[in-house]
């Protein structure tokens, strides 16, 4: 018996070693019949000089490792994109921009009469890749309520947005769309807030002439890695998250599947490229689930929230692109130090850290370090990554310090850190 599992598990190994060598392609079935190939023949070779019944055994392990590993070649979800539905409280409008994205758009216009702010405001998601929260959208409507006319836009590949080729998504790419998306609105030069990776893009468009030309003021928020040199720093987060403390997100996981399991794991390992053979990017943006993402929800939240951690969507809503995610990614770590170009900023910036972040603290200080145009920075207390939560008053004090900045008034919080204080920051809130 022991023999036959070992089996069995060295005939997995080996048809996964062949997935990883073709990159899976054709859905992993050239890896699946090589490796059959190989296990009948060592089987027949087994059993050559036995009984018949006695050249039956050896089979038996090939039987049960094709059982298991046909079933990563076959897909249990629809292999065309399946979009998610309407939102019944925001329209869903689709721009084609001037790059060749096709983005699903969303407006809020200004629901105060009595004070209405001239310049648009346009919100960037995190993700890299994902559709954009309903407690994002929550976020967005009080902006609006506060007299804003808000724009949001998923980014191609996420959300309501048209996919593209695999080999166009770049962080270049989605910077060009960013102009183009402003270039559409036709309303002139616009306020912008992103977050996390959408933070990224901002702080890229900063440091492109021709992109900033079309930003009136930028609020850059728990951004992600800026640039190569950037992103293999490794260095203090902030304090404690909710990671690995909350209880464990309950829902469907398409991890649970072994074609998606072996897929996504692989992939995240680096042993399959995003524009893998093995699933396509549309099959598997419909496998993913928020279950999938484990922790890393946890992980945008105060660990003294570990408890409460609010529904940041609904199933139907949720969408993230996995496979492309790692491809933004990916050409982010490889791009050359945007320090040289960002030294040049001169929009309006503001910086927001929280308190317990999961992002590594340079990742944000690299930013302040580099824009002489970052004119305030604000350290959030309380909150977690996703700051903008829902719990307690975090919306309305996000909002405060947005909006504050947005309209050049006093700050809500101390000025902090600036960039001399950065070596002590990353001493102190670690």
């Amino acid at each position: 018996m022991l023999l036959a599992l070992a089996a069995i598990a060295g005939l997995i190994v080996v048809f996964l070693a062949f997935v990883v060598l073709t990159d899976g392609a054709g859905a992993g079935l050239p890896a699946w019949l090589t490796t059959l190939g190989i296990a009948t023949a060592a089987a027949l070779w087994r059993g050559r000089r036995g009984t018949w019944r006695a050249r039956l055994v050896p089979f038996l392990p090939v039987v049960v490792a094709a059982a298991l590993t046909a079933s990563v070649c076959i897909p249990t979800v629809p292999t065309t994109r399946r979009y998610p539905p309407a939102l019944p409280f925001v329209a869903t409008q689709q721009w084609r921009l001037a790059t060749g994205s096709q983005v699903a758009v969303y407006h809020y216009p200004p629901a105060n009469a009595g004070t209405r702010h001239p310049i648009p405001f346009v919100y960037l998601n995190g993700g890299p890749v994902r559709g954009i929260s309903e407690l994002d959208h929550r976020f967005l409507q009080l902006l609006a309520r506060q007299g804003y006319d808000v724009y949001a836009y998923e980014q191609a590949g996420g959300g309501r947005s048209d996919l593209l080729p695999m080999d166009q998504y770049t962080i270049s790419r989605s910077v060009h769309d960013l102009a183009a998306f402003v270039d559409r609105l036709g309303k002139g030069r616009v306020d912008v807030l992103g977050f996390s990776s959408g933070a990224v893009v901002l702080t890229r468009a900063l440091a492109d002439p021709r992109v900033a030309e079309r930003l009136h003021r930028a609020v850059i928020a728990e951004p992600g890695p800026m640039d190569g040199p950037t992103a293999h720093i490794t260095g203090h987060k902030g304090r404690p998250s909710a990671r690995g403390l909350a209880p464990a997100m309950t829902g469907p996981r398409s991890t649970r599947i072994p074609r998606y399991a072996a897929a996504f794991g692989l992939m995240r390992l680096g042993l399959l490229t995003p524009d893998t053979g093995l699933i396509g990017q549309a099959e598997g943006d419909n496998a993913f689930t928020a279950a999938d993402l484990g922790n890393d929800t946890a992980s945008g939240y105060c660990a003294r929230d570990a408890h409460r951690i609010p529904a940041e969507d609904t199933a139907q809503n949720f969408s993230f692109s996995p496979a492309v995610s790692l491809r933004v990614q990916q050409t982010v770590k490889d791009s050359p130090s945007i320090a040289p170009q960002l030294a040049h900023s001169r929009t309006p910036a503001m910086l927001m850290i929280a308190e317990c972040s999961s992002q590594v603290r340079q990742w944000a200080t690299a930013v302040l370090a580099n824009d002489p145009a970052i004119q305030r920075t604000q350290y959030v207390p309380r909150v977690g990554h996703h700051m903008w939560n829902g719990l307690d008053d975090n919306n309305d004090r996000a909002a405060a310090i947005v909006t504050a900045f947005l309209q050049d008034e006093p700050a809500p919080l101390p000025n902090y850190p600036t960039s001399a204080e950065i070596p002590a920051f990353l001493r102190d809130h670690k």
